[in-house]
């Protein structure tokens, strides 16, 4: 009998390690990929599938090293180039995937999906100019493809050309009216005026039958928007409690795990807390923290107009920085092994890490800002790792940051934010946790309040200034003159510039926000 072709044979093992993993036994599945591995070496799909093993173990180190070998051989698959990205992307590899996206041109042989593939990384990457580029070249291989005009949509919008976004998105309604992301993104991009032809339209296509909760949720929250610009705050209410339901429908969220978190992150204490050197590193990181909707996007669009700071965006390195000190891979920013782990690191070695991360994005300015709202989880760990980094911490009304949270259709993140109950219980444990933070690391955190910031920048700012050790230089007031990227919830509405709401937002459904009032304990 003829000696089976090594092709047959990599092909069955990779088969027998699929349905060792659908049976979640990784250790298992990680043997005859590593067995496939010694047949075909080098095969970037069996690194990335040894590398979502790891992960799926919870080895950090371990998938990260995988993701960076497959990083380094070339395919043209285009399944591998959106697992490839996406894996280094999920690592903060960024450099590298750069790299691997640079191996793939001229853009005119890459395919269209894949081009929206690149576009969409660079945008978690925080790199919204370059995802254009791609967006564009797809978009003129076929100019009505509805994906590649919703993706340049969404795009464009973080980019703020607003118009240029509401015509893409209507091209695609225009080609698949089922599509429901063109809905949200409409209502995003654009305040609705008088008529009823367009929320006809969204009714309609909510009653269609076999919906996902996530197309429910794009809808019903495209509803709320667009009745809410009319005025109409009953019947934008039901469309929001819609689509709140649809979305938590789709969302596991374990609130009992989540005060537990809270109550390890109350007690860690590192076993050895020495005097830290300060890393040799130029650039000073400037932490912005707080609730998801405090202004943490505004605060940060402020300081980026001053010439020796840049804006960053939200980046998740300090994440990957955490998750490899403690080698252990979790889903989100953080989890209670992340935190039961991190008594025992080496912190010098995550903040060097966390530095040599970001190297790349400067370009000799002195001081960055790292605006990820959620990273006041973190805000110990930023404490112990970098002692020269400075934490604004945005405070804003309970009920206005709550509500306003209620209203924002995240992507699969803050699960809580879809239940009033389960938003207020949050905002408590974040509330306390903050107070804890402060009083561990006096000095280390700066309260910005966000309403006395709208009303008087200036003020705010030179005191912001202050503490971060850098002069007040009056163009940072300057919000108009801003291009840079905004790849936030609030891409829409920053650029706006500052207002100062006299009645806040939620007023209008206070009748409907009970639950959520005296959850919080609000007078």
């Amino acid at each position: 009998m003829p000696a089976e072709p090594m092709s047959g044979r990599v092909a069955a093992l990779m088969q027998r390690a699929q349905a060792h993993a659908v049976a979640r036994d990784f250790d298992a599945a990680t043997e005859d990929y590593r067995s496939a591995l010694a047949l075909s070496p080098g095969d970037p799909d069996i690194l990335l599938q040894l590398s979502y093993m790891a992960s799926l173990a919870g080895c950090y180190r371990s998938a990260h090293g995988y993701a960076l070998q497959a990083s380094q051989h070339d395919t043209q698959r285009v399944d591998v180039v959106k697992e490839l990205l996406a894996r280094l992307r999920t690592f903060n590899e960024i450099p590298a995937m750069l790299a691997s996206i640079e191996r793939m041109l001229p853009m005119s042989r890459i395919p269209i999906p894949s081009l929206i593939t690149i576009a969409a990384q660079l945008t978690y990457a925080g790199l919204p100019q370059r995802a254009i580029m791609f967006l564009d070249e797809a978009r003129r291989a076929d100019p009505d493809y509805p994906p590649t005009l919703l993706s340049r949509a969404h795009v464009l919008m973080f980019l703020g050309r607003f118009d240029e976004a509401a015509k893409d998105a209507s091209l695609a309604l225009a080609r698949a009216p089922q599509i429901a992301q063109g809905y949200w993104l409409l209502s995003q991009v654009r305040k609705q005026g008088a008529g009823e032809a367009h929320l006809a339209r969204i009714r309609a296509q909510l009653k269609a039958p076999q919906r996902t909760a996530q197309d429910r949720a794009l809808l019903a929250f495209a509803l709320h928007k667009e009745l809410d610009d009319l005025g109409r705050r009953e019947e934008a209410w039901h469309a929001l409690q819609e689509g709140c339901a649809s979305k938590r429908s789709s969302l596991h969220y374990d609130a009992a795990r989540m005060a537990a978190l809270f109550e390890r992150l109350l007690r860690f204490a590192p076993r050895v807390s020495p005097v830290r050197t300060r890393p040799d590193s130029p650039a000073v990181p400037v932490f912005i923290v707080g609730m998801h909707r405090s202004g943490t996007t505004l605060i940060e669009q402020l300081l980026d107009g001053h010439s020796d700071v840049c804006g960053l965006g939200e980046l998740y390195d300090f994440t990957s920085a955490m998750r490899y000190g403690t080698d252990h891979h979790c889903a989100g920013v953080i989890d209670p092994e992340i935190v039961e782990r991190a008594s025992s690191v080496d912190f010098d070695m995550i903040g060097r890490r966390y530095l040599e991360g970001i190297a790349w994005r400067l370009s000799g300015e002195r001081h960055f800002t790292d605006k990820l709202p959620s990273n006041f989880l973190n805000a110990g760990f930023i404490c112990e790792a970098l002692p020269q980094a400075k934490i604004l911490h945005m405070v804003r009304d309970p009920m206005e940051t709550c509500f306003s949270n209620l209203r924002e259709l995240f992507s699969d993140a803050n699960p809580y934010s879809y239940d009033q109950l389960e938003l207020a219980d949050f905002y408590q444990h974040y509330r306390t946790l903050m107070t804890h933070w402060h009083a561990r690391y006096p000095g280390r955190i700066l309260d910005v309040d966000y309403a006395q910031l709208t009303r008087d920048p200036e003020k705010v700012i030179r005191e912001v200034c202050g503490f971060i050790d850098i002069a007040f230089e009056p163009q940072m007031l300057g919000m108009q003159s801003r291009t840079r990227g905004i790849v936030t919830a609030s891409a829409v509405q920053v650029r706006n510039g500052i207002h100062v709401e006299e009645t806040p937002k939620w007023r209008a459904y206070e009748q409907y926000l009970v639950p959520l009032r005296e959850r919080l304990g609000s007078g």
